[in-house]
């Protein structure tokens, strides 16, 4: 496995919708040791997720995964390990939720994005097998925050009101532990 370099803001292959994998193509040693690196340079990088074309593959892959107490999210509910290849989201119902968002390829900013509560989601895991289950509240904003990656979206896009923008020092300082008494409410809402 292979920790790779992970695209910054203002990398072209970050705005460029990816493209999709057939199952054929999936199974290949090729795909198969990418989505092994995938993996490897999200935990590697204490990400909640990770996108293929955050690290220079425009194909539509991501990986999620919060550990219990990851040091970047540790309000997150825990969500186990979960390849999307060939995702697609239909939001469920009218109902939104404001989510405090950061990413990996956008270094040292976090900002408030409006997110679906609940989703549904359909996708074909890393050995071809197609899936689709319904996910609300936080983990649901994990899963919308990788799928625009691979739309080519940032959720720097998403941030409409821009003042919510500031650096992860200042959000620790200043907006964390309000934002942590909101992710309660949303899991007391919606589940993780």
């Amino acid at each position: 496995m292979t920790i790779r370099a992970i695209a910054q803001v203002g990398a072209p292959v970050l705005r460029q919708p990816t493209r999709e994998l057939s199952v054929v193509e999936l199974q290949t040693e090729k795909w198969q040791g990418f989505i092994d690196d995938l993996i490897e340079t999200m935990f590697d990088a204490n990400g909640a997720g990770l996108a293929a074309n955050q690290v220079y593959e425009s194909v539509r892959i991501c990986a999620i995964c919060v550990r219990p107490n990851n040091p970047r999210y540790p309000y997150k509910p825990a969500i186990p390990l979960t390849v999307l290849v060939n995702p697609r989201i239909v939001p469920i119902g009218d109902e939104t939720f404001e989510n405090y968002e950061g990413c990996l390829s956008v270094p040292d900013m976090r900002g408030r994005v409006t997110r679906a509560a609940r989703i549904k989601v359909s996708y074909l895991d890393r050995d071809g097998e197609a899936h689709e289950k319904t996910v609300s509240g936080i983990t649901a904003g994990t899963f919308q925050h990788e799928v625009d990656h691979l739309e080519g979206k940032l959720f720097l896009d998403r941030v409409e009101d821009r003042t919510t923008l500031c650096t992860w020092k200042n959000f620790a300082r200043y907006q964390e532990a309000q934002f942590a008494k909101e992710v309660k409410t949303i899991v007391e809402k919606y589940g993780s």
